[in-house]
């Protein structure tokens, strides 16, 4: 099993936790503010990155569809509107992003269609060829083992199942990656900072970005484990892709 870069950034170098706990502990602190935090941050962008990345189920109709990383629901609830599977279930590490995951489910009163549980990437707590579908949304990045989650969502897909990633990736033109650069070392932290008191949580946004096996270099690794069909997608000049597979 390879080892990636960015399976060794984690949020706080000082701690003597794994990525794992470490991850799950950022996400408790800044839950309160993580929704707002992404409009904000992405100028409502990341909405429509959503709705790209989940229309490229359009086609194969899922029933049961599994959200991996699954945070605060965002991408859970969005799918149900746009693909109205019979259900949706959405796994995390962090309580705290599905406490408020559920709040979201129970005003919308998506209850019947929509569960969320702890759940790690790593270990899927489901039977092999469960859900036809499966969506991480700026999720992969925080695997522990990129390929370890990777096998585990291959394992759970039924065949003919189709995985959809959603990641940021960095911009190629020089105008725009230089602005980026800019936007992601300075501004993204800062206001992480104000408005969730955590800035280590955005240099780490940053910093797992920047190591992250991007573009082509992340088809190949679906293509090594298996997955057929791949493609990728970027989007707004690159500075977020899609990715995809099948079973």
């Amino acid at each position: 099993m390879t080892d990636y870069a960015h399976d060794t950034v984690v949020p706080y170098k000082d701690s003597e936790l794994g990525k794992k706990q470490q991850v799950a502990g950022m996400f408790n602190d800044i839950a309160f503010r993580y929704d707002f935090l992404n409009r904000f941050l992405s100028a409502g962008i990341d909405v429509s990155w959503r709705k790209k990345a989940i229309r490229q189920l359009a086609g194969i109709k899922p029933k049961n569809l599994l959200d991996v990383a699954t945070g605060t629901a965002d991408m859970a609830i969005m799918a149900s509107g746009i693909l109205k599977p019979e259900k949706i279930t959405g796994i995390d590490i962090s309580d705290g992003m599905l406490e408020i995951g559920r709040g979201k489910i129970k005003k919308l009163g998506l209850q019947k269609s929509i569960e969320l549980l702890n759940g790690d990437s790593e270990t899927i707590n489901f039977k092999n060829d469960s859900f036809e579908a499966v969506t991480v949304a700026f999720g992969v990045r925080n695997f522990e083992n990129l390929e370890k989650g990777l096998r585990e969502i291959k394992r759970v897909l039924k065949p003919g199942g189709k995985l959809v990633v959603l990641e940021f990736s960095k911009p190629k033109m020089p105008v725009v990656k230089g602005i980026y650069n800019l936007y992601m070392k300075f501004i993204c932290p800062g206001v992480g900072k104000l408005f969730s008191k955590n800035r280590n949580a955005y240099q780490y946004l940053d910093e797992s970005i920047k190591q992250f096996p991007e573009g082509k270099n992340f088809t190949d690794i679906l293509d090594n484990l298996g997955y057929k069909n791949t493609y990728s997608k970027p989007l707004s000049l690159g500075i977020c892709s899609i990715y995809c597979g099948e079973k």
